[in-house]
């Protein structure tokens, strides 16, 4: 009778154990605190969203308005950059983002050529801060750029649109 209520414990000890196993979550203890104690989910963390979108020569959510540039090509890009980027520079909104995992997801609104994404560190730190780019963006296309940012200075531009260099800073 007592190998069968032994066998039953043991049994039952087993089912809990592997039910436990079994879980998603993991608890960690914080020994910064005396009595803390965490549950932290093993998936990763989801990257946030920033949406950009491509005209003729600019970035719209970074720039005071619409100009509605028109360019058949890079090089009436230049020429408009050439001829109003001082004062359109005045108004530039600086992106201020925290570090983490981001999807820079942008889109070629109207812009008859190919266009890219070029995102990396500003100045001397462009060597040793995290970069993404890509071309292939045809009209009326949206790509994913997917980059994980760590503190610090940055701009990103469309170099076969041109558009000027726009900031982000990390902190």
């Amino acid at each position: 009778m007592k190998l069968k209520q032994i066998n039953l414990l043991s049994s039952t000890l087993l089912v809990i154990v592997l039910a436990a196993c079994s879980t998603s979550t993991q608890v960690t203890t914080d020994s910064s605190s005396e009595s803390s104690n965490e549950v932290q989910s093993n998936q990763p963390a989801e990257a946030t969203v920033v949406e950009l979108t491509q005209t003729g020569c600019q970035f719209l959510e970074v720039e005071a308005k619409n100009y509605q540039y028109q360019s058949k090509n890079a090089e009436d890009c230049i020429k408009i950059n050439s001829e109003t980027l001082s004062s359109r520079k005045l108004e530039f909104k600086t992106l201020e983002l925290k570090p983490g995992k981001y999807i820079f997801r942008v889109t070629n609104s109207n812009v008859p050529y190919p266009l890219g994404f070029y995102l990396r560190g500003e100045g001397i730190r462009k060597v040793s801060l995290p970069k993404v780019s890509g071309g292939g963006l045809t009209q009326g296309t949206t790509k994913d750029y997917e980059i994980t940012l760590t503190t610090g200075k940055y701009v990103f531009s469309c170099p076969l649109n041109p558009t000027p260099d726009y900031p982000i800073i990390v902190q």
